[in-house]
């Protein structure tokens, strides 16, 4: 039986991104040109052209603003997941502050739908040995999988430790079922490749390469895109090399490519693994 993957779309704006907030303030983001309902809705037309259902983990902040997107989303038949509220690491929250951030999106997101919300998904992938108590917490609050585990080594997330491939983690009388980031093993370390700037990166032909070896191995692969990854006219912020370089990189190319791994690769939503 043909391994189906997990097409995953983080819908956060452009100016919420990790990459930025050394200098754009949570504070001001009501005054930077909102950008995602455009973005998310040129995704959208993408999947409907490839008859692909994706799972969307949206921000808090922009279902409450947003919400008929939210609703676009759901009605056409792909699957709402939760991206928290405010993008903050949760390393940089603490418990009782992720815990509130995390109940205010569920609900935000539930009232838009009308369904429960299954899923979530860390800002920056930041579930690191500084706040793996972020993974009870999400079970006490009723969420069954998460997908914020990223197994290398990054300055703002990841979990070197986290296993690979798709896993269950129990707490007593509780299971959460983690959906890790995909990497590919060379020279024995971890090396990622299927979202963000390494997605863009990366040549298309090794891409689909590692893909059909990790398939053939029996496991799904984990791809992560966001909305402004489609959008070259984007506003240019200026928030260094490295930072600028991560968040621009090949953004002319990404339709072109994501379009490629639609038409070679067959995909689910992550709630049909429970």
């Amino acid at each position: 039986m043909k391994v189906k993957n997990f097409l995953t779309i983080d819908v956060e704006d452009y100016f919420q991104v990790g990459n930025f907030q050394k200098v754009i303030k949570y504070s001001d983001w009501d005054n930077y040109e909102s950008r995602v309902v455009g973005n998310t809705d040129e995704i959208l037309s993408v999947l409907d052209s490839k008859r692909v259902k994706a799972t969307f983990f949206i921000l808090g902040w922009i279902a409450e603003r947003f919400p008929e997107i939210v609703k676009r989303i759901h009605n056409q038949g792909h699957e709402v997941a939760s991206h928290g509220y405010s993008h903050k690491l949760i390393y940089m929250q603490g418990p009782q502050n992720f815990r509130e951030d995390i109940k205010k999106s569920k609900a935000i997101l539930e009232d838009i739908i009308g369904e429960l919300i299954l899923g979530y998904r860390a800002p920056c992938y930041s579930i690191t040995k500084k706040s793996v108590w972020a993974l009870n917490i999400l079970m006490e609050e009723g969420f069954k999988y998460d997908s914020s585990l990223f197994p290398i080594r990054h300055d703002k997330g990841g979990l070197l430790e986290a296993k690979r491939y798709p896993y269950k983690i129990y707490n007593h009388e509780k299971c959460l079922q983690e959906m890790p980031l995909s990497t590919f093993r060379l020279l024995n370390q971890n090396i990622p490749f299927s979202g963000g700037g390494y997605f863009r990166l990366l040549p298309y032909s090794l891409i689909k390469g590692v893909v059909n070896d990790i398939n053939k191995q029996g496991h799904p692969v984990v791809f992560y895109i966001h909305p402004w990854e489609l959008d070259p006219e984007q506003p240019k912020i200026k928030a260094g090399f490295l930072n600028n370089f991560r968040h621009y990189v090949n953004i002319p190319k990404t339709k072109d490519k994501i379009s490629k791994l639609l038409d070679d690769f067959e995909f689910k939503l992550m709630r049909d693994t429970l």
